[in-house]
């Protein structure tokens, strides 16, 4: 079980900071989402915590800096799913999710790596494409192929940078419900961009709020979403519902429109 602990991140490129003087805190057995506009700073925070990317600033995992740890180690430690779909090598799905226990065994495959990976593969319906060539899947599938991967890490901290982009509504609500019952039954946490405020709100149990590479606010969806916040923070007005005990977001216009 491991917490993150993030003070005083700032990031940029020359004199535009990206990110400035970030300090949040994901506990265990949490998902905790990041929303705003583009542009807001969500995969560049991303992108800091797996060590992608150098900011200023600090990250903690269980209180460990990151910037002390080795790369195999964070790698034991942290699994990330990229927006970007693509893999460099000619590889089955199998093995394309395979390269997740990579950090636990280097070049020597156990059985019981191949057995967690047949695991994730049923977990997230892909066994019927274990033997195929992952260059030739659609973009949804290698979607989930990726996040198959990251799970197959076992890790204790996963990242998703919009996991559901390419997604339709069954295999959105499919992953999302998988990401959801792993963080709590494996005691993980897990941080994710995310531009779709409804999914955001079902599924997660705290929201980060983005804008300009500040923390606009952070709290329980129930309590961040409401039409003041979203007007200031996406320049929309819109109806807030409740459905299921969760916020429901309608959008009705742009504020910025003519």
């Amino acid at each position: 079980m491991v917490n993150i602990t993030i003070r005083n991140l700032t990031f940029g490129y020359n004199s535009h900071k990206i990110l400035d003087d970030l300090n949040l805190i994901v506990e265990n057995s949490e998902i905790l989402s990041l929303v705003g506009p583009n542009g807001s700073g969500k995969t560049t925070l991303i992108k800091c915590i797996d060590r992608i990317l150098k900011p200023m600033g600090s990250i903690l995992l269980d209180g460990k800096e990151l910037e002390n740890m080795s790369r195999q180690e964070v790698a034991r430690q942290i699994g990330y799913v990229p927006q970007s779909s693509s893999t460099p090598l000619a590889t089955t799905v199998f093995d394309t999710v395979l390269m997740g226990r990579r950090p636990h065994i280097g070049w020597r495959v156990t059985d019981y790596d191949l057995d967690k990976v047949t695991e994730v593969l049923e977990r997230l319906h892909l066994g019927d494409l274990a033997m195929r060539d992952f260059s030739q899947l659609s973009g949804g599938q290698k979607q989930k192929v990726l996040i198959a991967r990251a799970l197959a890490q076992e890790p204790a901290v996963l990242l998703l940078d919009e996991p559901t982009s390419n997604l339709d509504m069954l295999h959105q609500l499919e992953v999302m419900e998988t990401v959801s019952s792993l963080v709590k039954e494996k005691k993980i946490s897990a941080v994710m961009a995310i531009h779709d405020l409804n999914l955001a709100a079902r599924f997660s149990d705290k929201l980060v709020m983005l804008k300009d590479g500040k923390v606009y606010a952070a709290g329980e969806p129930k309590a961040l979403l409401s039409k003041a916040n979203i007007s200031r923070v996406f320049g929309i007005e819109a109806i807030v519902m409740n459905a299921l005990g969760r916020p429901y977001i309608v959008p009705l216009r742009s504020l910025h429109s003519g």
